[in-house]
């Protein structure tokens, strides 16, 4: 049975989603506490779309929902080369910084577990992350997005600027 998507000649994209935090919120009542949940969720592909969402509601699984809901709603392309990233770049926000630079094939991701999740789901195979500043998963995440947001390949510097780019070799 075919898809009438796939006929058209687009194919349904399957995005990955992965939970960084779950944030619990305590509010007390005249019974008790009552408490409400706030999850921070990123979806990709693994092959340069990547999207953060932020969902809350009184259960995990509505705000894990809200969350991914969220993230769709905010899908971003980013600029890759190969399984890396294509130059240094800092990314900022709030009081983060984090600095992502390029690895050579067989680094990996060396990062921490909220700049991870979105490293991996954007498709980046090799990266090296340093983060300065506030260790907030909330902002690490945002901040790595505005870092991957700014990258640019050669292809992009070419039409912006309108020159040819030549890519220098190393040694």
């Amino acid at each position: 049975m075919t898809d009438s998507a796939d006929v058209l000649g687009q194919k349904e994209q399957v995005f990955e989603e992965n939970v960084v935090k779950v944030f619990r919120c305590a509010k007390v009542v005249k019974g008790g506490r009552r408490f409400s949940f706030a999850a921070l969720v990123v979806v990709g592909d693994r092959s340069g779309t990547v999207g953060v969402g932020y969902g809350k509601a009184n259960e995990v699984p509505p705000a894990v929902e809200k969350g991914v809901k969220d993230a769709r709603k905010n899908l971003h392309k980013i600029a890759l080369s190969g399984r890396t990233i294509p130059h240094q770049i800092i990314g900022r926000f709030s009081a983060t910084r984090i600095t992502l630079v390029p690895a050579s094939p067989g680094t990996g991701v060396i990062a921490g577990s909220s700049a991870r999740a979105i490293l991996e789901l954007t498709g980046v195979q090799d990266v090296l992350t340093k983060v300065y500043g506030s260790t907030t998963a909330k902002n690490v995440v945002k901040a790595t997005l505005n870092g991957l947001l700014r990258l640019r390949d050669g292809q992009m510097t070419e039409n912006m600027r309108g020159v040819k780019v030549e890519v220098a070799k190393k040694w």
